[in-house]
């Protein structure tokens, strides 16, 4: 069996969306040839804990942990939170809280004095420890993974001074992602994010993403191919007790919810369906379940919904299952059709989503990835952010088919493409083409 080095920041106890695609794929690479080492931290600051999660570490996989130094501590001491609070990531303010100048200050240092992240000060000790390492306990391959991008830079230092071959994994963007703008980076500050995103792009012997449109536009930056492979389902978490549906017509959104990704359109929607409609008024539960941003419950409140909404915090991933299939309808917020990356964005909750088998309604551009996917597989249906009449004939139908008692699973077949034992088998075929 061969042995993959995998770098990552995100590994159990860690949370949250960033943690599954390579707990999930170490899982089933061995399936495939491949044995996963793991390098990751001892002591990371995550921004959730799910310590449900470690169950899913792959029998006799070796996981080597090494303490980092992060910038998180100074952080909190210098904005007064809390030290058992824990930073949300992208930006994502669950309080109303208006800036003062040591929030302006604070991102400013973070965006040009740490570069790519704030995890930056890792990269030299984690190479020379993995050096040594390596001249033991040699390694035919090595996947970094980021976002935080530092993990590619050490990957890339590996590469050149080790010659193994090396797989960028990219879940999200580096210079495209959403709040790069909001960094307030210098001009030789953003001159360096991108110099370093594009060696990276360029010295990997792969790169991948997680949807076609990501993978086009780095390729564009690195005038290269880049390969997709998607995040996928994993069956093993749908083995719980039956649930059963509620009666009332309850949408359940579930992660986390960015302003940008705030559908003002669909809880406006909402609002005129409650005064047209008394049984919808009676019958409307929605369940918000994760880090939430104030923007978003500032824009349900003025709605008037907030006596339909149930806020909850973030559950532990073996509940997840659970509260999806519990669920009338599954709700995908996406990002409006003028932000650059839309198109291109498939979250790993719409496979979780759609192995629950319930119908989901996906607010986002129509002719995006995630769209595509949804209608392929018959899993539910997408509508445009800015349209707001068809968002409203769109939930009206559902409501009047879930009145109906014909809003039923979805049993198609081809939802089984996108399981996590398969996309385990797409990368192991390309860590086979890596080494050619």
């Amino acid at each position: 069996m061969k042995r993959v080095l995998i770098i990552t920041y995100y590994w159990p106890p860690s949370g949250g969306s960033g943690v599954q695609r390579w707990l999930k794929m170490s899982k089933y690479l061995p399936e495939f040839g491949w044995q996963p080492v793991i390098y990751t931290t001892e002591n990371a600051e995550y921004p959730i804990i799910d310590p449900s999660l470690e169950k899913d570490i792959a029998p006799n996989i070796e996981v080597i942990r090494r303490p980092i130094v992060e910038p998180y501590t100074l952080y909190k001491k210098f904005l007064g939170i809390r030290k058992e609070e824990t930073v949300k990531m992208g930006f994502i303010h669950e309080k109303e809280k208006k800036k003062g100048w040591k929030d302006n200050l604070s991102l400013w240092i973070r965006g040009n004095l740490f570069i790519p992240d704030a995890r930056c000060w890792w990269v030299k000790p984690s190479v020379r420890y993995l050096k040594n390492y390596l001249q033991d306990h040699p390694v035919d391959a090595i996947i970094s993974t980021g976002p935080p991008h530092s993990m590619h830079l050490i990957a890339m230092k590996l590469k050149k001074d080790l010659g193994i071959p090396w797989i960028a994994d990219f879940r999200d963007p580096w210079t495209e992602i959403d709040y790069y703008n909001d960094l307030h980076l210098t001009r030789r500050a953003d001159r360096k994010h991108h110099r370093l995103e594009l060696e990276v792009l360029t010295q990997a012997d792969k790169v991948v993403t997680v949807a076609p449109d990501g993978a086009r536009r780095l390729g564009r930056i690195g005038n290269r191919n880049v390969r997709t492979i998607y995040n996928g389902f994993d069956r093993d978490d749908d083995a719980q007790t039956p649930v059963s549906l509620p009666d009332t017509f309850t949408i359940t959104y579930l992660g986390v919810l960015s302003k940008v990704q705030n559908p003002n359109n669909l809880w406006q929607a909402m609002a005129e369906l409650i005064k047209e409609d008394s049984g919808f008024d009676k019958n409307l539960k929605i369940n918000m379940i994760g880090q939430i941003d104030s923007t978003v419950v500032s824009s349900i409140d003025e709605n008037g919904l907030t006596q339909h909404v149930n806020y909850s915090p973030c559950i532990p991933h073996d509940q997840v299952s659970a509260a999806h299939r519990s669920s009338t309808l599954l709700l995908l917020l996406l990002m409006p059709d003028s932000e650059p990356r839309a198109k291109g964005l498939v979250t790993g909750k719409l496979f979780e989503y759609m192995a629950s088998g319930r119908p989901i309604l996906c607010i986002g551009p129509e002719n995006g990835d995630a769209a595509r996917i949804l209608r392929e597989t018959g899993a539910g249906q997408t509508v445009s952010f800015g349209d707001k009449e068809k968002i409203k004939m769109t939930l009206k139908n559902l409501y009047q088919k879930y009145l109906d008692h014909n809003l039923t699973n979805n049993t198609s077949t081809a939802v089984e493409q996108y399981s996590r034992k398969t996309m385990a088998g797409d990368y192991a075929r390309l860590l086979g083409q890596a080494l050619i």
